[in-house]
C-alpha cells in the first residue's frame, strides 16, 4: 500500500499540489483499492468492553473516524508518536466496501463489501483517558499518523463473507489478543446498515470493526504479528 505517492506541479485549477491517493493493495494482485474514509467501531466484542470498564450489552453502536492517511502498509514500521508515554495496539478486522448509500437494509449490506483485510487501531490511551474525563472527542488518541497499520485485500469474489474466524496478536512471539469474528457484537451486515444511518456510505470507504480483549501497551523495540485465519496477516516493528 502507498500512502505517500509523489505529486508534482499543482494540477489545472488547484493552488497547491493534490494530494497522493492512498491505496491499499489487493491480495495477489497488481491492484489497488482507493481509499475514501476510515470508520471504526467502538468496544464491538463484549470481552473487550468489559476490560475497558463498560457494560457489554448490546447497546447502539458507535463510531468515530481516522483519516484516510493514517493508514500504514503491511511491513512498514510504526513510528511510536509523540506526546504519549501509553500506546495499545487493537487487532481489527477491516472492510472495503465498493457500494454504498443511506439506510441500507441490513440484508443488502454485503453486496457493498469489496473484500476484507486485518489491521491495527492504535491508540494514544493516556490521551484518549484525558479525553474521556473531560468529555472531549478522541481523534488525538485515535487519528494521528500511522495509527492504522492495514494488510492487503483479499476480495470478497474471492473469500466470501466469513462470519467466524480466529482474530489474534502476538507481541514479541506472545499470543496476548486471541478471540473470533464470530464473537463480535455487532456483525458486519448490522455495522454496514447501522453506519449508513448516520452517514452516506461510499466506494472506497474502509470500516475498522472492533477488537476482542487482551488490548495493551507497547514500546519502541517491539514486534508485532496478527491476523485472522483464512483472510489475512500483518506484521509491524515499532520504531
Amino acid at each position: 500500500m502507498s500512502t505517500s505517492l509523489s505529486s508534482s506541479a499543482p494540477a489545472a485549477g488547484t493552488v497547491i499540489p493534490l494530494p497522493a491517493p492512498v491505496l491499499i493493495p489487493v491480495e495477489g494482485t497488481s491492484d489497488r483499492f482507493p481509499v475514501r474514509r476510515v470508520y471504526c467501531v467502538g468496544r464491538n466484542y463484549a470481552d473487550h468492553a468489559i476490560e475497558m470498564g463498560h457494560d457489554p450489552s448490546r447497546e447502539p453502536p458507535f463510531f468515530f473516524q481516522k483519516n484516510a492517511d493514517n493508514l500504514l502498509a503491511d511491513g512498514k514500521d510504526f513510528p511510536y508518536p509523540p506526546l504519549s508515554n501509553d500506546v495499545h495496539f487493537e487487532v481489527e478486522c477491516v472492510l472495503t466496501l465498493k457500494a454504498g448509500g443511506k439506510d441500507i437494509a441490513i440484508e443488502n449490506a454485503l453486496d457493498c463489501v469489496y473484500g476484507y483485510a486485518v489491521g491495527i487501531d492504535f491508540t494514544r490511551r493516556d490521551l484518549q483517558a484525558e479525553a474521556k474525563k473531560l468529555g472531549r472527542p478522541w481523534e488525538l488518541a485515535k487519528a494521528f499518523e500511522h495509527s492504522a497499520p492495514v494488510s492487503a485485500i483479499v476480495p470478497a469474489a474471492k473469500l466470501g463473507h466469513p462470519d467466524a474466524g480466529r482474530v489474534w496478536l502476538d507481541l514479541n512471539n506472545k499470543r496476548v489478543q486471541d478471540g473470533d469474528l464470530n464473537q463480535m457484537i455487532w456483525k458486519v451486515p448490522e455495522i454496514i446498515a447501522e453506519l449508513s444511518k448516520l452517514f452516506e456510505l461510499a466506494p472506497g470507504d474502509v470500516i475498522m470493526t472492533g477488537t476482542p480483549a487482551g488490548v495493551g501497551a507497547v514500546k519502541r523495540g517491539d514486534h508485532i504479528d496478527c491476523g485472522i485465519d483464512g483472510i489475512a496477516k500483518l506484521s509491524i516493528d515499532v520504531a
